[in-house]
């Protein structure tokens, strides 16, 4: 093998092993969500299989140069299969009942380990020949062979995180490692003087051309499963569902919204469109506690349900709705008519400063972030909505301290929050400490509790006492929630375990 066939061969092994892992992490949110514990368990895991890989490389590397040849390119043919099936490996352990902190494990380990393990067994062998290529120059050689790894994984980020996972979903991303680990394995031959020659049993066979066939067999069929949703960015995996007369949107298999439809000869009455209690407690809250002007920052668009009840309730009102993916906005216009049609009546983009021009619309739509978002803007709000999740969980740098620190700065009254939470959990004690410490008047409700032991658990504070809510949701009730520790951007939340 030529010296630079063999950095090329190493750069981008080490491309495809960072793709994967950023890619594991990412098909993981939809099965047990995104956190500092799941993306923990995932790099973790994939470090171990790197770091066993290139021990038993090592080993391989030992080895008689044909058996060596034989086993590298064995590793790389699994390695291509397990890579293209560990989307359909993960949602098999969840079908068998994998939940919690330790199912999750168990999956990451199933899923993903064998082919970190895999990927990264042909290194040493790879290194070995790039530093006899070159005699006398070995310095050199395990050099670029060291700056080649890292060079690669940069790629593999860059990759994973810009182009393959925004634009072909995850799974054609896992598809794609395989195929490029495939279109590997013909290029590793045994000889390291660079001529080009290649001793007995390190050519490449039938039996190696057949292997690679099927091995593309396997790539090409996962491929053609399709995406685990229905659309897919870099951040979100959405799917719609219609269940009577509600149309649904689920975020990584987390119902984000919903709206009731009605027939198109039929005239809904004002409110009839909120679907889940959550929605409707807080709008019954907004609705007491707010004039008939007010300006609302939502931080979170989610189905844009909340934002419509207001701007059609208070024509005077205007929103503006911080929603980090627009992926998410767009399929709201294309599948949730009722909130779709206020984003084509009156819906605008507000720019990355936020900026609100009655002119051109009463909701205004800011593609961000909602903490850079806040960090900001200049603009000043009578109140706002924290309804932002990252799969099942809020964000954990939207749910501090300083996060609200700033909002008491900007926002002049009542704040909102909508949460996932085991009753008197940690998240809801950390944010309810929070609201306490800021404003003087905090009342908080839960719904049910899911079998999972959660419950949307709501809050809201004001600088003024509240008005006794008409009713509750079936199924809410007032909250205790126990004092707790204020979460921090220094010591904050780490996710459901």
């Amino acid at each position: 093998m030529r010296f630079w066939t063999t950095i090329t061969l190493i750069l981008v092994l080490s491309a495809v092993g960072l793709t994967y892992e950023i890619a594991a992490g990412r098909v993981l949110a939809p099965f047990f969500g995104t956190s500092l514990v799941t993306w923990t368990s995932v790099i973790a895991t994939i470090l171990a299989g790197f770091s066993l890989g290139s021990a038993l490389g090592g080993l391989i590397a030992e080895r008689p140069r044909p058996a060596a040849v034989r086993g590298v390119r064995v590793a790389l043919l699994a390695t291509a299969a397990l890579m293209a099936v560990s989307p359909a490996v993960l949602g098999l352990i969840y079908a068998l009942g994998a939940r919690g902190t330790a199912g999750m494990l168990v999956a990451v380990v199933v899923a993903f380990f064998p082919a970190s393990v895999l990927v990264s067994l042909p290194s040493p062998f790879l290194a070995k020949l790039a530093v006899e290529a070159r005699p006398g120059r070995e310095g050199s050689s395990l050099g670029l062979v060291l700056a080649a790894g890292s060079l690669g994984a940069i790629v593999g980020a860059i990759l994973a995180g810009f182009v393959a996972l925004p634009l072909a979903g995850s799974v054609a991303t896992f598809a794609g490692c395989g195929l490029a680990v495939l279109l590997c394995v013909p290029l590793i031959r045994g000889d390291a003087s660079g001529d080009g020659s290649n001793g007995p049993g390190m050519r490449v066979t039938p039996g190696t051309v057949l292997c690679v066939a099927g091995g593309a067999l396997v790539v090409a069929a996962t491929a053609a499963i399709g995406p685990i949703c229905r659309y897919e960015s870099g951040l979100s995996c959405i799917d719609v569902q219609r269940h009577g007369d509600a149309v649904y949107l689920l975020s990584d298999r987390t119902l984000q919204a919903a709206e009731r439809t009605t027939p198109d000869d039929a005239q809904a009455e004002d409110g009839d469109q909120l679907v889940l209690p959550y929605t409707e407690w807080l709008w019954a809250r907004m609705d007491a506690d707010l004039g008939a002007a007010p300006a609302v920052l939502f931080i979170g668009g989610g189905g844009y349900t909340l934002p419509g009840m207001l701007l059609s309730r208070r024509p005077k009102a205007v929103a503006l709705a911080v929603e980090i993916d627009p992926l998410i906005t767009q399929v709201v216009r294309d599948h949730l008519p009722w909130a779709g049609a206020i984003i084509e009546q009156t819906g605008f983009d507000a720019g990355d400063a936020g900026s609100q021009d009655g002119s051109k619309g009463r909701l205004g739509i800011v593609h961000a972030d909602g903490r850079v978002f806040l960090n900001q803007t200049d603009r000043r709000f009578d109140a706002v909505v924290m309804d932002a999740f990252s799969s099942g969980s809020v964000p954990a740098h939207l749910a501090t301290l300083e996060t609200y620190e700033r909002l008491r700065a900007i926002v002049d009254g009542p704040v909102y929050v909508n949460l996932i939470d085991a009753a008197d959990g940690p998240l809801a004690r950390g944010i309810h400490a929070i609201l306490s410490e800021l404003y003087p008047h905090v009342e908080a409700v839960q719904g049910p509790v899911s079998d999972r032991g959660r419950a949307n658990i709501l809050l809201a504070a004001s600088d003024q006492p509240f008005a006794a809510p008409d009713a509750l949701p079936d199924g809410y009730s007032v909250a205790r929630i126990a004092p707790g520790r204020a979460l921090t951007d220094d010591r904050g939340w780490v996710g459901h375990r």
